[in-house]
């Protein structure tokens, strides 16, 4: 019975994830949806910053703890293992929707683009950032990304395979194409309001000092591999970034 409610578990925090990916697509384009980046309840402009930087705020905290071996270790002396990783995904999905939920748009523009053209190549680079996201997860293994492989161990029996190091594709550019597509989609916009610029320039700095934890977690999981890889390509750009 326990093993079946934790199998439930893992599958509808992936489902709740990956609804709340499409709704994020939506968000930054302010497109298909209710509530959105531009699209909200009116406010002045202190009280819709200080709003959306706090949830900024709350999503890379939750981000950025949840994701330390030391919160995992912490964790799982009272939670099962095989859905910790579930666990996280649910609350970084929940994290989002509250984000989703409580954003107040600053409409004020930065820049509009008019030209029927050069909005198209705008918003196929935004598209192609979504879809580097979305390949890049594959890439690496989508399934233990978002826990389903670990209740999969679980449900059968088996244990996880140990972590191995790959450079498949985009990885060979730069070490985060899962960055690398967010910041494409969060940046390539036709319609830059202020409110989209706060999202951007907040989640862009998440992005950066998420990376470093990130990295300080890779290095002492896959050692003289990853330290070596990490001095050959670039954090997010292709040839920026790499370490000394």
């Amino acid at each position: 019975m326990a093993r079946a409610a934790r199998f439930l578990f893992g599958v509808l925090a992936y489902f709740f994830f990956f609804a709340v990916f499409l709704y994020l697509i939506g968000f930054v384009s302010n497109e298909l949806v209710p509530r959105s980046i531009g699209v909200g309840p009116a406010s002045g402009f202190f009280p819709a910053l200080i709003v959306d930087l706090l949830l900024v705020s709350l999503f890379g905290i939750q981000h950025s703890i949840m994701a330390r071996p030391s919160f995992k270790a912490m964790l799982t002396k009272y939670w099962p293992d095989a859905i910790e990783r579930s666990l996280y995904v649910a609350m970084s999905a929940l994290a989002l929707y509250l984000l989703f939920r409580f954003w107040l748009p600053i409409p004020a523009m930065v820049w509009l683009v008019e030209d029927a053209t050069l909005r198209t190549l705008i918003w196929t680079v935004a598209g192609l950032g979504w879809g580097v996201v979305l390949l890049s997860t594959f890439l690496i293994n989508h399934f233990e990304l978002f826990g389903l492989r670990q209740i999969w161990s679980d449900w059968t029996g088996k244990e996880m395979p140990d972590q191995i190091f790959r450079q498949p594709l985009f990885y060979k550019l730069v070490r985060h194409p899962i960055y690398t597509g967010f910041l494409l989609a969060f940046w390539a916009t036709p319609d830059m309001s202020v409110g989209h610029l706060v999202f951007s320039v907040s989640m862009t700095l998440y992005v950066f000092v998420g990376i470093r934890y990130e990295e300080t977690d890779l290095r002492a999981n896959l050692g003289e591999a990853y330290e070596t890889y990490s001095q050959q390509v670039g954090k997010v750009i292709p040839g920026l970034g790499k370490a000394r």
